[in-house]
């Protein structure tokens, strides 16, 4: 006669199981509160910016970047139509929408600015001019963009002197208060 219950073995599978689900679980969550979509879109933008800096001194030109609650896009000015033109025929600089439920809060000199969408219509005027700039001197807006998530207190940001250097907080460090 065979006594019921559970072998040694069918008790360890189970256990097995079941610490890789609480693994996936906790990390899925991501118990250190970083936001790796956050980081990698502020990375990514501090890159972008970075690079227009280089350019515009080796180019001798302006550029801008013109930031929407939930996109940007890069811009270059062109002095013989003494307008701005957006820089949509290169892959790198084209619009990109932000990942949903992540917006911008932008700040020029500790001013909060109202961000509003620009009409994508072909019959429209020219679209606004974008608030950072990019000296052909290498010189810059000095800003503070913020990425925040929907529903969270998770951000990060990248901030911008007017020097052209650019620095990033990454969404596990604690937001700073302004003082």
């Amino acid at each position: 006669m065979r006594n019921k219950g559970f072998t040694l073995v069918e008790i360890l599978v189970v256990l097995v199981i079941m610490a890789v689900v609480i693994a996936l679980a906790v990390l899925s969550i991501g118990t250190t509160g970083r936001d790796s979509q956050l980081d990698e879109e502020s990375r990514r933008i501090q890159g972008l910016i970075d690079i227009l800096h280089e350019r515009a001194l080796l180019e001798g030109r302006d550029f801008g970047v013109r930031i929407e609650p939930t996109g940007y896009e890069f811009a270059v000015y062109n002095a013989d139509r003494d307008r701005w033109l957006t820089l949509n025929d290169e892959q790198e600089f084209r619009h990109r929408n932000l990942p949903t439920g992540v917006s911008f809060q932008l700040q020029l000199d500790s001013v909060d600015i109202v961000l509003k969408p620009v009409e994508r219509n072909a019959l429209s005027d020219q679209p606004p001019p974008p608030q950072l700039a990019i000296a052909a001197s290498g010189d810059g807006t000095p800003f503070k963009l913020t990425l925040t998530r929907e529903g969270t207190q998770a951000s990060a940001q990248v901030n911008g002197d007017a020097f052209g250097k650019t620095t990033r907080v990454t969404s596990d460090h604690p937001a700073q208060k302004a003082s």
